[in-house]
């Protein structure tokens, strides 16, 4: 019982340092380069834990963006939902992946949540379309990527979360 304490606990606190990573201010010229940190632990957590982490802990911490952000309730939750639902469906192949590989998976998993999150804003009438920069936050996920991985997995052996 304890053990099953401690995984949801690691989990939790892993996506709270990452909604705090989220929300630290960066120079205007920077925004586009923000990492996705929920949605980075959310892919490490479904494929690494798929019994623990899935649509539904997507849909959860997607809500919890939107308060964040302050953004239409739901956009997030709707994202990140689809996000995992791809991850899960992946998650034997991406454990077998190298990181390279991994990394482009995750590019290809964040690009998805930003440009959903990009058109339903445009749809809403919440911004304007604009280039596709806001894209390099996709990449600079993908590149830190490796690390974000290594130290979950440590995270995970550490305190035995199964």
């Amino acid at each position: 019982m304890e053990q099953r304490a401690n995984a949801i606990w690691v989990i939790v606190l892993s996506l709270l340092v990452a909604y705090l990573l989220a929300v630290v201010p960066f120079p205007d010229w920077a925004m586009d380069y923000r990492p996705e940190w929920v949605a980075m632990a959310l892919i490490y957590w479904a494929m690494a834990l798929p019994h623990r982490v899935g649509i539904g802990s997507a849909w959860f911490a997607g809500l919890f963006i939107d308060i964040l952000e302050g953004s239409l309730l739901g956009l997030n939750a709707m994202s990140l939902a689809i996000v995992v639902y791809i991850t899960l469906s992946l998650h034997q192949r991406l454990r077998m992946f190298s990181a390279l590989q991994q990394s482009a998976m995750v590019l290809a998993l964040v690009g998805l949540h930003m440009l959903l999150v990009h058109w339903i804003r445009i749809g809403t009438g919440q911004s304007e379309p604009r280039s596709l920069l806001f894209l390099l936050g996709a990449l600079s996920s993908a590149f830190i990527w490796p690390w974000i991985f290594l130290a979950l997995r440590y995270l995970r052996r550490a305190f035995d979360v199964r």
